[in-house]
């Protein structure tokens, strides 16, 4: 069964590439997070998960070398060995599809079969950049939360509001290991470290946190009341950087809106132009390049949290008597400081107790992101199995699938949107200030959440 099977009025859209057209502009018109991906072509016929393996820097030289000691076949030097790190890419397939009635909608058959390709090819297009975005931010919002009940007495148990970026760690081999008693990792609970030997998720889904998996992390000694205290800071030693405008001690958001304004008069909680700058700094500090394809770091935001800068008195001031630019006539700041501001509503927002809506960006780097993508080879394997021409088109890795009326009557011709594929977050644990000085501890180096109202 083919094209041949379809009424002759869809015959002559498919057959002049309208449907293949609308759907890959409609891709390309949607792209946000997954346009910093990095692809990584999966065949056929290897599985569904793929172990991938980074090397690390090799540490500076700075000692000259002993004349003494160049007196053999080694010529006094030492083989040396760079450290590796491993990560999964794994991939699964998304589909949705539509059904089009076609003696019911005889009148307006050809637009209606166009305008379900292009809902398709807009929902397709959403569905792939939220998984993009649910990877980033579930990864560099890792490792940094709160205290969720506070302790009734010195205990190693302590509830969390989510426990996403303590399960694993990577053990000296680079291989990504859970998180026991002989591969512990250091957290600071309140204003005292512990060593953390276990992760348990509770299952009731009571996570404030967008996303988020509350639970119970398990110390391998008991954390005080003071430190225990609900709403106190849980941070690992090895979790990515968050930017906040407001925060305690700890780095958590002040419990209050009027605790925020009191901790920060600068811009009330809100998106500040130095909170730009400290995560370009800091991501530079660490080596990470900007995106190759613009030069600059990447900055994905809501519209409600870029109108933030607009009160700001760094901003203001940056832009006093220039009433003129583009930033105030249009009501949008496109670049900033170096960075690529992003506009997207896709963001996760979270409401607070006590303090409102807050309002999460990530400013990234080159590499941030990696994509699994069915290869066309594959996707073309596939379509072997099936006699029918015609029938299967592949835009920007999504494959649009038209079948032909199967039904009694023959009337209702199905469309259908398939992606194979997945997202992946590497770490970055080699480049640490053994290799590079200005580095930090952080896992996960090529992402920074900003965090504000």
């Amino acid at each position: 069964m083919g094209i041949q099977n379809l009424p002759a009025s869809l015959q002559s859209v498919i057959q002049q590439n309208f449907l293949e057209r609308a759907f890959e502009e409609s891709l390309r018109a949607k792209l946000g997070f997954r346009a910093i991906a990095d692809r990584e072509p999966f065949m056929a016929g290897i599985g569904e998960t793929i172990t991938k393996t980074r090397t690390g820097l090799l540490p500076a030289i700075t000692t000259a070398m002993s004349p003494a000691a160049n007196s053999d076949f080694t010529s006094g030097l030492t083989a040396q060995n760079f450290a590796v790190e491993q990560y999964s890419l794994a991939i699964s397939q998304y589909a949705a599809n539509m059904q089009l009635n076609v003696a019911t909608a005889r009148v307006a058959i050809a637009s209606l079969f166009l305008r379900n390709a292009v809902s398709l090819a807009e929902q397709a297009s959403r569905s792939i950049d939220t998984l993009a975005q649910q990877s980033l931010f579930n990864t560099y919002m890792g490792g940094n939360t709160r205290v969720r009940v506070t302790l009734g007495a010195a205990g190693v148990a302590v509830t969390v509001d989510d426990i996403r970026g303590f399960q694993n760690t990577l053990n000296s081999a680079g291989q990504v290991v859970a998180v026991s008693v002989s591969n512990p990792v250091n957290v600071t609970v309140g204003a005292d470290v512990y060593s953390l030997t276990g992760v348990t998720a509770d299952g009731s889904s009571v996570s404030t946190t967008p996303g988020g998996v509350s639970g119970v992390l398990t110390f391998s000694a008991a954390v005080s009341i003071a430190d225990g205290t609900a709403d106190n800071a849980v941070v690992s030693a090895v979790a990515p950087v968050v930017y906040r405008p407001s925060t305690t001690t700890g780095n958590t958001m002040a419990a209050t809106s009027a605790a925020i304004s009191a901790t920060n008069d600068l811009n009330s909680g809100k998106l500040t132009m130095q909170m730009i700058l400290n995560a370009k700094a800091t991501m530079s500090a660490n080596g990470v390049q900007p995106v190759a394809a613009t030069g600059m770091y990447h900055m994905y935001l809501d519209p409600l949290q870029a109108a933030g800068l607009f009160s700001d008195g760094a901003f203001q001031l940056l832009f006093r008597g220039g009433n003129n630019t583009s930033e105030y006539r249009q009501g949008i700041v496109a670049e900033l400081l170096g960075v690529q501001l992003i506009e997207t509503n896709l963001n996760p927002v979270q409401s607070l107790a006590g303090v409102g809506t807050v309002r999460r960006g990530a400013l990234v780097g080159q590499g941030a992101l990696v994509e699994g993508v069915f290869t066309n080879d594959a996707y073309a394997a596939a379509e072997a199995v099936d006699d029918s021409e015609g029938m299967i088109t592949v835009a920007d890795g999504v494959a649009h699938v038209t079948r032909e009326p199967l039904d009694a009557l023959k009337q209702v011709v199905t469309q259908s949107w398939a992606y194979i594929g997945g997202f992946a977050v590497p770490s970055d644990t080699t480049a640490n200030p053994n290799t590079i000085p200005t580095a930090n501890n952080s896992a996960f180096k090529r992402g920074i959440i900003l965090e504000s109202l």
